[in-house]
């Protein structure tokens, strides 16, 4: 029997709540595959909630926040309150071997901002969602 802290169906994939296990069996860029779409949900949720409801406005603005660089400063204000597991994640994600870098980060910020995903993706995929809102809530200065 599966514990986690989902009440869910099998298909739930709002909440998978995957067991460690089954999470660790993941690449750490198939980590940040999922983390990309959590953090950028996460973003836009914020932003609808704030009242931006312009199209134009909330693209923009979704952008300023899910790009390397802002993603690269988001991992720093993490830093201090990641638990051991967590920052051992980021860490594994940081140093995974991409094959290429958007034109508008650098090395470094792009190996930032995908530890930041992988993390997110780790814990998404756990169903660990009163986590992930404490971590999105630290990096939004909420």
């Amino acid at each position: 029997m599966r514990s986690h802290p989902c009440a869910v169906h099998e298909m739930d994939y709002f909440c998978p709540g995957m067991t460690l296990r089954e999470v660790n069996r993941i690449s750490m860029l198939g980590l940040a595959h999922i983390g990309d779409g959590v953090y950028e949900l996460l973003t836009r949720t914020m932003l609808c909630r704030q009242g931006h409801s312009s199209v134009g406005t909330l693209h923009r603005l979704t952008v300023s926040y899910v790009n390397a660089p802002a993603q690269a400063k988001a991992a720093e204000k993490l830093q201090s309150l990641l638990e051991e597991d967590e920052l051992a994640i980021f860490k594994r994600g940081r140093n995974a071997r991409v094959n290429s870098v958007p034109q508008h980060a650098d090395i470094g910020e792009y190996h930032a901002a995908t530890g930041l995903e992988a993390l997110f993706g780790w814990l998404y995929l756990q169903g660990k969602t009163e986590r992930i809102n404490q971590l999105f809530a630290a990096v939004m200065g909420e």
